[in-house]
């Protein structure tokens, strides 16, 4: 039996109105590698310390599972488990978190074009939820190569004229979003 897909990803965030949006948008379709739309459907079970969700990748007609071993706000390295899925499992995967007791859950279109820029992965993104953002990325396959993957991230982000957030932001940001959807 295979083991689900283990690493850690290095993830930070920024959020802007549209026009700066707009304005990435076409910086970033001069500059960088355009690696396509990437729109998903995603279902998020918001736990007391992790964060588990099922995510249905209607660009990419993929999906998987997935646990994240630490919530958003807690750091910027998320040790994560990965198991593809059918995109016909991805009800019945629902189905069964909620079954099994998983009743925060919260449902999220996401409209995304992914990018990569001077080795960090790039999602310039627009829910509902979190507006108009990118999330910056590097997965990386072991703790020590850490503190590379976030100076490597902060330079770009810098080069882009994009704030990062702090952690504190985050851990905000997450709890008015649990406080407005009652979780």
């Amino acid at each position: 039996m295979a083991e689900p897909t283990k690493s850690i990803e290095i993830e930070f965030w920024a959020m802007f109105d549209e026009a700066k949006y707009n304005q990435l948008g076409d910086l970033l379709n001069s500059v960088a590698q355009d690696l396509g739309e990437d729109d998903k459907n995603v279902y998020f079970f918001i736990l007391p310390a992790k964060l588990l969700k099922v995510s249905n990748n209607i660009s990419k007609q993929t999906a998987k599972i997935t646990l994240k071993l630490e919530k958003i706000g807690k750091g910027n390295a998320f040790e994560e488990l990965e198991i593809p899925i059918s995109p016909d499992e991805v009800d019945k995967s629902v189905h069964l978190f909620k079954e099994l007791g998983f009743d925060y859950i919260v449902e999220s279109f996401q409209k995304r074009h992914n990018y990569l820029y001077e080795g960090v992965e790039l999602a310039l993104k627009y829910s509902k939820d979190w507006g108009y953002h990118l999330e910056l990325e590097i997965v990386v396959d072991d703790e020590s190569k850490k503190d590379a993957a976030i100076a490597m991230i902060k330079r770009v982000a810098e080069k882009l004229k994009v704030t990062l957030m702090t952690n504190e932001e985050l851990l905000e940001f997450t709890k008015k979003f649990e406080k407005q959807n009652k979780l």
